[in-house]
């Protein structure tokens, strides 16, 4: 989160503060950014995470930074995919607030209890403070195998916290400029920057998406539906299915592999190669455009092959499999894990922005794998590329709550008259037999 001013549709910030740090350093020594950056660790295909301390006496846990949800909860119970757990028998000092949390996201979801504990980030903040925090007891495809982190830190808006005093932008709110602050450093060139379009995820405007530097001549109003975010939380880059069918198509087309199994392509087959080879040669380059905070511009973020055709495993000495980085969506384009480690990003709330460097550290082989190039004319594309209706979660929840008590009323009554003896019982006559004289017969033929 980056709350220093400016403006502009680009930026170049210049070295600032102690040690060139801008919004990032304290006279009084209790910030130290550098720390923090070195804190936190991880990759793209299992999620970038940093180390904090709960509770007193204090239990170090990693927590995955995510940029697509609002909550703060961390493991309760031990399981085979998580490492260590919080578990609240050995510590004192810490509150239950008695409510049930539960929490959905695109491929998984969690339950748990709200809880009041005492956290310290060891590394860059050298104080503590009390915040409101989940032990997840049970989850469903939350916790993977491999994953080295015990629990999740939301970063997102308000809006997509499910209780209201269950929100990790309280933890925002106790230190504003510790999570602030850009490290000339860590990106190269100049810092471009698109508007937030809305405050709850970090929704963003595609306006076009390009593969090997052909248009996909798709209506913009499909790459963002029914939204394009930049969540950090979420592993690939993730596209709408009429999207994600042109992209595919596109890079088949385009590629120097003329038969090529489906599997790879819906991740459910790998694709290998002998390990002297390079098989990102033989796929082109993906560019997605952003509008520009001058709203009659663009401008445009590049991945190589390199980061979508992703090195997952190896087989015996000489082979090397590899996994498509892309996957289709049925309620978002999703700017995950896969483009965004090709780049400095920058939430920048208080301007209401997410802006895009290109990073050093994006290269394979000493050859960079990232490109932002720009200003683009948006002469070409709709003046609006985002849809006027949009359904947040938090209002599907309450609807969903909603539907499902009057289901249970429904139930309920109708179980009741079940159990309830008739008082009465029809005895049939003559005059109940359907023959020829009776009406039914009689004017069916009206």
């Amino acid at each position: 989160v980056v709350l220093r001013p400016g403006s502009g549709s680009r930026q170049q910030d210049p070295l600032s503060g102690v040690d060139g740090l801008a919004l990032a350093s304290d006279p009084a020594g209790t910030l130290n950014f550098l720390a923090m950056v070195e804190n936190l660790q991880g990759d793209s295909g299992r999620g970038y995470y940093l180390e904090i301390l709960i509770g007193t006496p204090p239990q170090a846990l990693n927590i995955l930074v995510d940029t697509g949800s609002s909550n703060f909860a961390v493991a309760g119970v031990p399981d085979p995919d998580v490492t260590s757990y919080f578990n609240t028998e050995l510590f004192f000092l810490y509150k239950s607030q008695g409510i049930d949390v539960t929490f959905f996201f695109s491929q998984g979801s969690w339950t748990g209890v709200l809880f009041f504990f005492v956290i310290t980030i060891p590394k860059g903040i050298y104080f503590f403070f009390t915040i409101n925090i989940a032990t997840i007891l049970e989850f469903f495809f939350f916790f993977l195998p491999g994953v080295k982190w015990q629990g999740i830190l939301g970063l997102a808006y308000n809006a997509l916290a499910n209780i209201l005093d269950f929100k990790a932008c309280e933890f925002l709110s106790l230190f504003p400029q510790v999570l602030g602050g850009i490290e000339p450093s860590l990106y190269k060139g100049d810092i471009w920057y698109t508007p937030i379009k809305e405050e709850w995820y970090y929704q963003v405007e595609i306006l076009k998406l390009e593969v090997g530097g052909q248009n996909l001549e798709l209506d913009c109003r499909e790459y963002n539906a029914d939204k394009a975010i930049v969540d950090s939380g979420t592993t690939l880059l993730r596209l709408p299915q009429k999207v994600f069918s042109a992209v595919v198509q596109a890079i088949a087309r385009t590629s120097l592999i003329q038969e090529f199994s489906s599997g790879f392509w819906t991740g459910s087959q790998l694709a290998c190669w002998d390990k002297t080879e390079r098989p990102w040669s033989l796929f082109p380059k993906l560019s997605i455009y952003l509008r520009n905070e001058n709203s009659s511009r663009s401008f445009r973020i590049s991945i190589l092959p390199q980061l979508y055709i992703q090195p997952i495993l190896e087989i015996g000495e000489n082979l090397q499999c590899y996994r498509f980085g892309i996957s289709s969506s049925t309620n978002a384009l999703v700017i995950g894990a896969t483009v965004m480690e090709g780049f400095y990003v920058i939430f920048d709330r208080a301007q209401r922005r997410v802006g895009f460097a290109v990073s050093p550290c994006a290269e394979v082989g000493g050859s960079p794998v990232s490109e932002i190039e720009g200003p683009f004319t948006t002469a070409d594309v709709a003046s609006n590329c985002v849809s006027s209706i949009s359904f947040h979660e938090p209002v599907l929840w309450i609807a969903s709550y909603a539907l499902m008590s009057l289901c249970g009323i429904i139930l309920l009554v109708l179980i009741i008259l079940l159990l309830i003896p008739p008082r009465c019982q029809h005895r049939y006559t003559d005059n109940d037999v359907v023959n020829d004289e009776s009406s039914l017969v009689r004017h069916r033929w009206k």
